[in-house]
């Protein structure tokens, strides 16, 4: 299946904005005015009653509540509606937020963001060490629209400007390219553009509601919480080993996602331009939405989410010479529960792509944890097993396959914590594992070291 994106763009918004107004106009035409009762002489006999609480009028502007639940708008306010993460992928409702805010008629605008300054250093032969800064900045506006509520997003990094040359030194990550060469033992800068999307979401009934999201760059629905918004990867100032197996379709040129969320599960279904990101990160690379996915989601409660999805991704690798299509597998359960002083975050994640031309397999695992514990306070760790068949890209194919591990531990002080802005002080340690037949490339016990500065915007609190 193939679809020119940039000539279908134009005809979903339409779509969705006319399919709002015109329930906008069907509700003023048909809806009964208000009764008007005739006030009742009080009783003299009777003790005065309490007034009953007075419930905001159905059109009023998003409540703060509201403004974060993003794509599950109904009938009534979310309670806990931080779920809103990458794409419409679902994270635990508790999951701590960190944001600004604000409301303009009616309008609610939000900016949210990570920057890292790091010094990163990677021991052993086909290790290096470097100045470099990860860093992400998202911007939305949301309103309500019929009955549904719409939302712009757009998302941007520097990193094509902060990354060193050839990339984050990173040893055994692989995948995609930058400066004409595929990379190795290095981590690409994410894109300049990392989303400019539109997303419509309508309430069905009181437990069904639908939802279409388009993006010339967006997140197909497939894959865990990308690494970037996880709340237990936010500490951490590097991508996962295994991002490729995983989330790696966090920034897409094309995609199309639409679903329905009955009660506590949904279901998604999107077509998007399957290739990976070329080696020019300041441009947007369009191509034909020939790739397709699909996932289900599950929030048992406000502290869980689960997610199972499966994408054939056309040409994935093209732009690093290596054509062909890969099948990718996902699952994942995200806990996360606030306690007084803190807050504690985890993910278990596991990703398996089939790359079809060279018929290999190959599987990753994620245990990654975040504690928050009086209040300045943050430990985490992160623990993977990732097969690599990328690591000698100038083999003949079929490449070698190698495990790898690798264990990350660290921490981080806020210095600065306020309701505007967050300063912290951080440093972590990886050790790697791998087959002794690498030994004579990376060494025998190589290990990976950063020390950081992290800021980000202040805490929303929880509002029950």
């Amino acid at each position: 299946m193939s679809v020119d994106f940039r000539s279908l763009l134009p005809f979903l918004l339409l779509s969705a904005v006319t399919v709002a107004q015109s329930q906008e106009h069907t509700q003023h035409q048909h809806a009964p005015p208000p009764a008007q009762e005739q006030p009742k002489p009080p009783d003299p006999q009777k003790k005065p009653e309490e007034p009953p609480p007075q419930k905001p009028p159905e059109q009023q502007p998003e409540h703060q509540h509201e403004a974060m639940a993003g794509m599950d708008q109904s009938a009534k306010p979310a309670k806990e509606p931080h779920r809103m993460a990458s794409g419409t992928a679902w994270q635990p409702d508790s999951t701590p937020a960190y944001m600004w805010m604000t409301e303009r008629g009616k309008w609610t605008l939000m900016a949210h963001g990570n920057l890292f300054l790091t010094f990163n250093h990677q021991g052993g032969p086909r290790g290096a060490g470097k100045f470099e800064s990860m860093n992400w900045a998202m911007f939305m506006e949301q309103r309500r629209l019929g009955r549904g509520t719409i939302e712009f997003r757009q998302m941007f990094s520097a990193e094509p400007l902060t990354a060193p040359h050839p990339g984050f030194p990173q040893l055994f990550q692989t995948g995609e390219t930058y400066r004409n060469q595929p990379l190795v033992d290095h981590q690409h800068p994410h894109d300049v553009f990392g989303e400019i999307s539109v997303l419509y979401s309508v309430p069905i009934s009181k437990r069904v509601s639908w939802h279409i999201y388009g993006a010339p760059v967006g997140e197909p629905a497939l894959g865990p919480v990308a690494f970037m918004h996880r709340g237990s990867a936010a500490e951490i100032p590097a991508a996962p080993l295994s991002h490729h197996l995983q989330d790696a379709s966090h920034i897409t040129a094309g995609v199309i996602t639409t679903g329905l969320t009955v009660g506590k599960v949904r279901g998604e279904v999107s077509v998007f331009n399957g290739r990976e990101p070329d080696q020019v990160r300041h441009t947007i690379d369009f191509g034909p939405l020939d790739s397709w996915s699909a996932r289900v989601s599950v929030r048992p409660s406000k502290d869980w989410s689960l997610q199972y999805s499966y994408g054939h991704l056309h040409d994935q690798e093209i732009n690093a010479g290596e054509p062909g299509d890969t099948d990718r597998q996902t699952a994942s359960v995200s806990y996360n529960r606030p306690f007084a002083g803190g807050n504690w975050a985890t993910s278990l994640i596991w990703g398996r792509n089939h790359k079809q031309e060279a018929n290999t397999t190959q599987n990753s695992y994620l245990l990654e944890s975040i504690v928050n514990f009086k209040a300045k306070n943050y430990f985490y760790t992160r623990l993977e097993l990732v097969d690599k068949d990328e690591l000698f890209p100038a083999a003949p194919p079929p490449h070698p396959q190698f495990r790898v591990g690798g264990y990350t531990f660290g921490g981080v002080r806020d210095l600065v914590q306020t309701s505007k802005m967050q300063v912290g002080v951080g440093g972590d340690v990886t050790f790697y594992s791998k087959p002794t037949a690498l030994d004579a490339v990376y060494g025998e016990n190589p290990v990976g070291f950063r020390v950081y500065l992290r800021f980000r915007p202040g805490r929303m609190e929880h509002h029950h």
